[in-house]
């Protein structure tokens, strides 16, 4: 039996798939430990999971403090903030962690998350070989071609804090995908694998018995950006009062129509099966989760990856893509009609969903972390 270590960031969507690889391993028989922040890690984790402390709760509260600054930000600020203020010293802080979870494991290989750079950082100190871990997949399309000085500056900021560009390994790449949904052309390490959605551990409570038999539509805008949601609550809201579904709705306590079920938090996963469509900022674990499931979408992007995200879905024909900024409940109302009512959209999201299974989720990581070991 092997010994894998995954080094992730406090970002509920980058844990989740590596919550479900790590499950996988572990009913093969393998060891597995996560290291990062324990207070997020423990949530989402089995309860007898290994778990090595990189971050404590003093930085992991400045961190969230720092990203509510963050949803204020635009253009290039946003990813100034982002590389500068984030990553690179997320990288620093969380080095010695990972560098004592690396002595103390002894790993056969280290998983890592593409915004975790001291995973690579580490790895390549302590000469242990080193896989991604592809939260979203926008990155591997690389938005910043249209802007080569950009892209220069972030490649000069890698270089400065790692010897050069850490964010994918050269031996293997998980991708939580499938080419149905990212097109491109891509290197012999990268391996589509489909959404990793074994093993996940949810422990919200969720008043299943209110279901009714109405159709049923979720509203998120997922866990980071919830707090800068109060316009797109409000528009979305006025959109389905008189609709004929049921609305689950994330996000804090206000008033809502009778038809709407409102929780700080849902057991998304779980949900997924009952539901009809999703509306949603096109974070890359809610959109591949929808996906898994036939559902269509309504994607608002606000930032970061999300309008990536949108854009694939909108290519693949599973959804119907908002401006965040500026969509009223008008438009909001349009687009839920279309996907729940127009057949196309249910179609191609199961075109996707297809494209999934195939992919082999969890079980497929698992294959190609096994080989890395076996050389």
């Amino acid at each position: 039996m092997s010994r894998f270590l995954f080094v992730v960031p406090p970002l509920t969507g980058h844990i989740n798939p590596t919550a479900s690889v790590g499950g996988e391993l572990l009913a093969r028989g393998h060891d597995v430990a996560w290291v990062g922040h324990p207070g997020t890690l423990a949530p989402l984790l089995p309860d007898d999971a290994v778990v090595f402390p990189a971050i404590d709760d003093v930085l992991e509260a400045d961190i969230k403090a720092k990203r509510e600054r963050w949803l204020a930000l635009r253009g290039m600020a946003v990813l100034k903030f982002f590389w500068e203020e984030f990553l690179i010293p997320l990288g620093h802080a969380m080095e010695p962690g990972v560098a004592a979870a690396v002595r103390d494991f002894a790993p056969d290989v280290l998983v890592a998350d593409q915004q975790a750079l001291a995973g690579p950082a580490v790895a390549n100190q302590a000469g242990v070989p080193w896989v991604t871990s592809a939260a979203t997949s926008a990155e591997l399309v690389n938005p910043l071609q249209t802007m080569p000085k950009v892209d220069a500056w972030v490649r000069d900021l890698l270089h400065e804090y790692a010897g050069g560009d850490i964010r994918f390994s050269d031996r293997l790449v998980l991708v939580y995908s499938s080419k149905a949904l990212v097109s491109g052309e891509f290197g012999d390490e990268v391996a589509f694998v489909g959404p990793a959605l074994t093993h996940r551990v949810e422990r919200v409570e969720f008043p299943w018995e209110r279901l009714t038999g109405h159709r049923r539509v979720l509203i998120s805008l997922g866990t980071l950006n919830g707090p800068a949601g109060e316009r797109f609550f409000g528009q979305a809201l006025d959109a389905v009062a008189d609709l004929d579904v049921q609305v689950v709705m994330v996000a804090p306590e206000r008033p809502v129509p009778a038809n709407v079920l409102l929780r700080p938090s849902v057991p998304q996963l779980a949900l997924m099966p009952h539901l009809d469509a999703v509306i949603t900022h096109g974070g890359h674990n809610t959109v591949c989760e929808a996906l898994a499931h036939g559902l269509p979408l309504v994607v608002a992007p606000i930032r970061d990856d999300q309008p990536t995200v949108a854009a694939q879905v909108v290519a693949a024909g599973a959804g119907v893509r908002l401006t965040y900024s500026r969509a009223r409940s008008t438009d909001v109302r349009t687009a839920l009609e279309s996907v729940l009512g127009e057949p196309e959209y249910a179609a191609a999201a199961e075109l996707v969903r297809e494209s999934f299974i195939a992919a082999g989720g969890a079980a497929t990581a698992a294959d190609l972390l096994e080989k890395v070991v076996a050389g």
